[in-house]
């Protein structure tokens, strides 16, 4: 098909990644122009989550949960390899990986830089994101480079549930302090939202369809009126989240370049690792890319949240796991480029029809 005569998102997909940029600009822009726009987003919070965010993150979410074969997680369990890499990435490599790359840059490369009691407030923060894998946008990323929907929802709800245990005795233990307060309202309302309530309106969504028009009907039709909802989501996601940081980023330009450095050399090092791993241990591409993706991403609701009650509002704690928000999106984009540069490298349980690869390539190129 002739790239120009496809309509509507079709030409906003081919250039995602322009559009990332111009909306991140767009929402500095209106933060630090405009500061009453995300003032009044932000009386729409409920235990630290935007409402407005989380609305947008449902967006996303839902069609790709619209996809997710109920068979598909119950079979998960026949394949551990991708929940077995999952694990141990996240709890036993990501968050000491997150401590010593962290403390390296900000205690010793940045040293002249950065006060020493500001660069362990960063240190901090940094050790929050670290101990948080992603439960929302690892959705997106594992819709976009083509993952397993079952497989990455069992990943996610797998990984939920181990927060539940591991999250505050690692942050105690690398942040030396004693009292870490899991918010838990923050935590369990991010997995309702982000988890229980698009998976469960996708599942009765698609089992109600398919049973009264057929699966047919719901693929090549139903499923077609979501193109592009998830990449506007993205978009849409990324204005109000930089407009909510836009005065800080212009306000700390300098702090931020400097956090950001560990920030992101975490994140690809955790992506090869687990992305590596999954390639030595032959597991199919589908299973391998979202795996990959959680450990990369992080659950920055739950380390915010944690980082404020800690440290307050407007300590370095607080402003690196904001940090860890800016560049999520755009290092995690070029995850996926990678991933799907490198699908045939690994064996594959289900390839894409022709037309859908043919759609998702213009939104990764």
């Amino acid at each position: 098909m002739d790239e120009n005569k496809k309509p509507g998102i079709g030409f906003f997909a081919k250039y995602l990644s322009l559009w990332v940029a111009l909306c991140i600009a767009l929402g500095v822009a209106i933060g630090y122009f405009f500061p009453g726009v995300p003032a009044s987003l932000g009386k729409f919070e409920y235990a630290k989550v935007s409402i407005p965010v989380a609305l947008l993150i449902w967006l996303m979410i839902y069609p790709m949960m619209l996809k997710v074969d109920f068979t598909s997680i119950k079979n998960a369990g026949k394949k551990p390899k991708g929940l077995i890499i999952t694990l141990a990435v996240n709890w036993l490599i990501k968050p000491f990986t997150m401590y010593a790359i962290a403390w390296f840059f900000l205690k010793v490369v940045f040293r002249a830089l950065i006060p020493t009691a500001l660069a362990t407030e960063y240190l901090a923060g940094a050790v929050l994101l670290g101990a948080a894998p992603c439960t929302a946008m690892v959705f997106v990323w594992s819709y976009l480079s083509d993952g397993d929907a079952g497989y990455t929802v069992v990943q996610v709800a797998v990984n939920d549930l181990v927060i539940l245990v591991a999250f505050t005795p690692i942050v105690a233990f690398l942040l030396g302090v004693s009292d870490v307060r899991v918010p838990w309202d923050t935590l369990l309302l991010s997995v309702i939202l982000f988890v229980v309530i698009p998976l469960s309106a996708g599942a009765l969504s698609r089992s109600r369809l398919i049973r009264r028009r057929g699966k047919a009907w719901f693929e090549s039709v139903f499923l077609k009126k979501f193109d592009g909802i998830t990449e506007a989501g993205l978009l849409l996601t990324l204005v109000i989240l930089f407009a909510f940081q836009g005065e800080t980023i212009l306000n700390n330009p300098i702090d931020i370049l400097l956090i950001a450095v560990p920030l992101v050399i975490q994140t690809y090092l955790i992506f090869a690792i687990g992305y590596g791993w999954a390639k030595l241990w032959n597991v199919p591409y589908e299973v391998a890319a979202p795996a990959g993706m959680i450990g990369a991403s992080n659950f920055f609701e739950l380390a915010v949240a944690v980082a404020i009650s800690l440290f307050g509002l407007s300590s370095g704690a607080a402003l690196a796991t904001v940090v860890g928000v800016l560049t999520e999106v755009p290092v995690m984009l070029s995850l996926v480029k990678i991933a799907r540069a490198t699908r045939g490298r690994f064996p594959s349980d289900a390839k894409p029809s022709a037309a859908e690869y043919d759609d998702k390539r213009r939104i990764t190129r």
